[in-house]
């Protein structure tokens, strides 16, 4: 029987700041359009996490049955992987996970619905969470996952960054604005970029197991090549969303630029694959440094 430990090892709980920074970054976008809901954004952050730790719970399991995880891997060893959780039982744990996040997801949609006075909002949000929980399982998990034909990134872009942003921005406000893309960018990129330095860690044994990312398929060099551009999108649409604002305040979303500058450079120069796994928590975390500055901007 695994410990409580295991599970929140498993958890990988140090994702969730990465996850949180798309809800955050819409809500306040929100408030600066003058609808604070702390209620809604509450919500949409417990549902945000369950879901995140249900794509971990999914990831570990599926990357387990399809061999990519293995002896060879570089990063932290997975809770199935070490034997530290059973196939059977994470399955489990992937169960109640989902019904904990639907459970989660109900409510939230409840409340920014207005109690279901608003039932188209409440019904096209139900089915993008259903397609949420699909997408958590199928990126690593069952038949012909997504995530080994190259579709991770292109996932993590629309789920963590557009769909993510955007879509906490309607439910506070039940609007919607172009200028919201803009922060999207950002959390987007910087989110796929955190992914890009995962995938290229582990493009050797990602190989090896046929786990054909698109890192994999462009190769190491031109795969760093592919994380400068990422990086690139992101400060191109955070300049773009400060000249629009056009107020001094919105220069302090520029202060992650100053430790993701040189962290490019480090990238651009290493050679060595397993070197980069301690920057991933740096790109993660000037993600949600982003987000809580633009609750700075609106505070301010």
């Amino acid at each position: 029987m695994a410990s409580a430990k295991h599970w929140i090892i498993a958890s990988r709980l140090r994702t969730l700041p990465l996850a949180s920074a798309s809800i955050l970054a819409g809500s306040a976008m929100a408030a600066q359009f003058g609808n604070l809901n702390l209620p809604v954004t509450a919500l949409a952050l417990l549902t945000c996490f369950l879901l995140q730790i249900l794509s971990n719970f999914a990831n570990d399991y599926g990357d387990f049955k399809n061999g990519a995880d293995s002896q060879n891997r570089i990063g932290p060893a997975r809770a199935v992987q070490s034997g530290e959780i059973t196939p059977a039982l994470m399955l489990r744990g992937i169960i109640i996970t989902a019904f904990l996040a639907l459970i989660s997801g109900i409510a939230l949609l409840i409340v920014a619905s207005d109690f279901l006075k608003l039932k188209p909002l409440f019904f096209s949000f139900f089915g993008l969470g259903l397609l949420s929980m699909l997408a958590a399982w199928k990126y690593t998990a069952g038949k012909n996952p997504y995530g080994y034909r190259g579709l991770g990134d292109l996932s993590v872009f629309l789920f963590f960054g557009i769909l993510g942003v955007s879509g906490t921005f309607y439910l506070i406000t039940h609007t919607w604005s172009p200028i919201i893309l803009l922060p999207a960018l950002v959390i987007g990129s910087l989110s796929t970029a955190v992914l890009t330095l995962n995938n290229l860690r582990d493009v050797e044994n990602d190989a090896a197991a046929g786990k054909r990312t698109i890192i994999v398929q462009l190769g190491f060099e031109k795969g760093k090549i592919y994380f400068v551009f990422l990086h690139f999108i992101a400060f191109i649409s955070c300049i773009t969303l400060i000249w629009l604002k056009k107020e001094i305040l919105a220069f302090i979303l520029l202060l992650p630029s100053f430790i993701l500058l040189p962290q490019v450079l480090r990238v651009w120069k290493t050679q060595e694959p397993g070197a980069l796994d301690k920057e991933l928590k740096i790109t993660a975390l000037c993600t949600l440094c982003f987000a809580i500055l633009m609750w700075f901007v609106y505070l301010l």
